[in-house]
């Protein structure tokens, strides 16, 4: 097929899936229809527009929120049972007055860039989000600050090691199919990571916090906020091993190979205790010790309260599965290869062509780990054939490109939209535009680094 062939279909291809994602906005936003609804809508409209064969329109669809549901739903329910026990012990208030004391009421938001940079080091971003926004929501309400100055430095520091940081499993990836050494990843991606982190998190939610007006009242937040207070807080070491337990089985699941010998049962086992669903299990039942028996709430308790912290995330839970449907139908309807196609004729350096595929295909699907994997896989064969490429940056350049601009085809958006009580408009606004200012920063510091190596 003639080049101006494949351009004018990859444009028509493109226009689409722009036009139904700004129709899925004013749905949302002016129409006020149901979320889910919108979605769908929406997605429909995207596969008959591409021409996708009417029999394979559904079944897109529901295979893309099928799959993304097999992780979400339980990452969510897990980690909301896990911060409704830390909520109702104590415990994150202990950790929150813990942070408040040492970081002081004007620094919180660097806390909790810091905690995001840690908690996220193993673990996918959905999983550290659950698992820490209970202390988020805590820290809010005891300085009396936006959850947006809160939250929002949180989300950034879980993205910025999710895309750059080896050896978080998404990094990991892209090292692998680079060759890259995984000592000079490392390093180039905190140099890079944490300016990066600094200014898309506790310096951009600093100005745009002012900007954003959150509703009194968020149903999520209520149910990790309300406890007796004449119950007392567990210690603070109690409270921190209980939060961090899964964090340290993710870690010692991706350290398996290096430690244990491949195939032996403790490295089979390792492997199975750092399974993010795994690890997420055996800290919700060691809160159940914890945060409830060892805080004097009965069994009957502490059973009310796995269930009753489940049906407000009914509707996040769905959300993040449908958004994973609209970007399966993205991906199945052509624009994803037609972004290739067009990314693949733009005659640019290695590193920016490895962010901007990645860039592209995050648009496209929405899933920074499918974005980083699929440009990787394109650019690695190009980078071994091409001299002065640096593996490391060269990985590091496609974390950045995955993380750009979130918007309503990730689950990340929607859990960030719903667990911040905030509208599709101002999440656009906050977490899209954090989103936007990691991966062009990754990208220009990359660029520095690779200049000051040379």
């Amino acid at each position: 097929m003639p080049l101006p062939m494949i351009a004018h279909h990859s444009l028509l291809l493109l226009l689409s899936a722009l036009g139904s994602v700004a129709g899925l906005v004013l749905l949302i936003a002016v129409v006020k229809l149901n979320p889910f609804l919108s979605i769908l809508l929406a997605s429909l409209a995207l596969a008959l527009l591409t021409g996708m064969p009417l029999q394979n329109v559904v079944h897109s669809f529901e295979a893309g929120l099928g799959g993304t549901l097999g992780h979400i739903a339980v990452v969510v329910a897990l980690g909301t049972m896990l911060g409704k026990m830390m909520a109702e012990s104590g415990g994150a208030d202990r950790i929150a007055h813990t942070l408040i004391r040492f970081f002081g009421e004007k620094r919180v938001h660097w806390a909790m860039m810091t905690i995001g940079l840690i908690i996220g080091l193993p673990a996918f971003f959905e999983v550290g989000f659950v698992l820490v926004i209970p202390i988020a929501y805590t820290v809010a309400k005891r300085t009396r600050t936006s959850m947006v100055l809160v939250g929002l430095p949180l989300a950034a520091g879980l993205s910025v090691v999710h895309g750059l940081v080896p050896p978080h499993p998404a990094a990991m990836l892209a090292v692998t199919m680079y060759h890259a050494d995984v000592g000079h990843t490392i390093f180039y991606a905190l140099l890079i990571g944490l300016p990066t982190a600094a200014i898309a998190g506790p310096v951009f939610a600093k100005l745009i916090a002012p900007h954003i007006h959150l509703a009194q009242e968020n149903p999520l937040a209520t149910q990790f906020l309300e406890r007796n207070p004449d119950r007392g807080f567990p210690s603070f070491g109690i409270s921190l091993f209980t939060i961090l337990l899964p964090v340290l089985l993710m870690l010692a699941g991706s350290a398996a190979d290096a430690i244990t010998a491949r195939g032996s049962m403790l490295n089979n086992v390792l492997h199975l205790a750092g399974n993010d669903d795994i690890a997420l299990l055996v800290g919700v039942l060691v809160s159940f010790v914890t945060f409830g028996r060892m805080r004097g709430f009965t069994k009957e308790t502490i059973l009310r309260f796995s269930n009753e912290c489940l049906a407000p995330t009914a509707t996040i839970t769905l959300l993040v599965g449908a958004g994973g449907g609209f970007g399966r139908v993205l991906q199945d309807s052509g624009v994803a290869l037609a972004i290739i196609s067009v990314a693949l004729h733009l005659h640019v350096p290695l590193l920016l062509l490895a962010w901007l595929l990645a860039a592209l295909m995050r648009l496209a699907v929405g899933s920074a780990t499918v974005a980083m994997s699929t440009a990787a896989g394109i650019v690695a064969p190009i980078a071994l054939h091409t001299h002065g490429a640096n593996p490391a940056l060269l990985a590091i350049a496609t974390g950045a490109g995955s993380l750009i601009f979130s918007h309503v085809n990730d689950g990340g958006f929607w859990l960030v939209k719903e667990y911040f009580n905030m509208s599709v408009p101002d999440t656009l606004k906050t977490w899209s535009v954090c989103e936007s200012i990691i991966s062009v920063c990754a990208l220009l510091l990359t660029f520095a680094v690779s200049f000051a190596i040379r």
